[in-house]
């Protein structure tokens, strides 16, 4: 391998080392001011923690793990619709006591309400596609908090990453000027299906964490066991992902991003996940690997076989990329020389 891309693979493993060391530093203060900006979700992260096929249990990672806050998007996102009659009594009384167990939460911590209502207005300008500047946030925050923006934001942050797979970056430092961009190239603004939604990437991404960390394929009952400790439940629509089985077995299986396949010889069927091939093209087990550690505020080497595995493919795809662009300027070199040839008259 050229040395320029070791070196690549080299810097990168010393960035998730300095990272390791400033996580051990923060560690609980950590998932203490993040963990609070959303509401409790069950632990832990074990339904994608287990090597299958016996594979041993290397793989055991050295920090405990949770399961995706998926009840983020509760602090961050209103639902609109609402019941009538009956069921309408029904919703009230749950948004009564939601209402109060919210403002005995803010009550111990001050900054949820503001990172909520940062996460909606970042979630609309996602939408709108257009850069903002850190006034803009300014200007839904209150006063009394603005002194705590850069938390305020880091925990928005978090949670549009972990939640929708939605990375915010600053596109202009001077201006403090800020973009959100889509960790995977999912259609329709991220929302898979055209009209209103929520971006479902951060689902996605979770679901090839599950694939990977089951040997590159995960059954049917896996995916939905770990489908259920987000509280994502098959036939039930979800005020997120909407109706997950479709988007699982369907639209993302049409999309190319999963393979969605009968288990050979399973009688009654049985079936199965894999990467599809655009998962492949537009993401990789390291960066994969890096998203659950982050959920999980602890770096990829924690996870030390999966981290082997994807290190592995870095390089494999390194190779390859490298033995196609020699191919490809042998081909130009080629194409020049006929030219020339072709071109020259004694």
């Amino acid at each position: 391998m050229p040395r320029g891309q070791k070196s690549k693979l080299r810097a990168r493993q010393k960035r998730h080392q300095a990272y390791g060391e400033t996580q051990g530093l923060r560690g609980a203060q950590a998932t203490a001011t993040k963990g609070e900006a959303f509401s409790s979700s069950p632990p832990p992260f074990g339904a994608t923690t287990q090597r299958k096929r016996g594979a041993g249990s290397r793989g055991a990672p050295k920090r405990p793990q949770r399961v995706l806050p998926t009840t983020t998007v509760s602090a961050g996102v209103s639902r609109t619709r609402s019941c009538k009659g009956a069921n309408g009594k029904i919703e009230k009384k749950q948004s009564a006591s939601q209402a109060l167990l919210s403002a005995v939460r803010s009550q111990r911590d001050p900054l949820s309400n503001a990172t909520r209502m940062l996460v909606q207005f970042l979630l609309h300008r996602y939408k709108m596609k257009k850069p903002f500047v850190k006034a803009d946030m300014l200007k839904i925050i209150s006063k009394k908090y603005q002194n705590r923006f850069l938390e305020i934001l880091e925990r928005a942050s978090f949670s549009l990453e972990v939640v929708f797979g939605v990375d915010l970056k600053k596109v202009n430092l001077p201006k403090h000027s800020y973009i959100l961009v889509s960790k995977m190239d999912l259609p329709h603004n991220g929302t898979v299906s055209p009209g209103k939604g929520f971006p479902k990437s951060g689902l996605l991404l979770n679901l090839l964490g599950v694939i990977f960390m089951k040997g590159n394929c995960a059954t049917e009952e896996e995916i939905w066991k770990f489908l259920n400790k987000m509280r994502v439940y098959a036939g039930k629509r979800h005020f997120i992902f909407g109706e997950p089985k479709k988007l699982i077995t369907e639209d993302l299986v049409k999309l190319k991003y999963l393979e969605y396949r009968q288990v050979p010889n399973s009688d009654p069927a049985r079936y199965e996940f894999l990467w599809g091939p655009r998962a492949h093209a537009e993401t990789s087990k390291m960066r994969v690997l890096e998203f659950l550690a982050k959920i999980n505020h602890t770096i990829p080497s924690a996870f030390q076989s999966w981290y082997e595995e994807a290190l592995k493919d870095e390089e494999e795809r390194v190779q390859a990329t490298v033995t196609l662009k020699a191919d490809t300027s042998a081909v130009a070199s080629g194409s020049s020389s006929v030219m020339s040839s072709s071109n020259y008259h004694p």
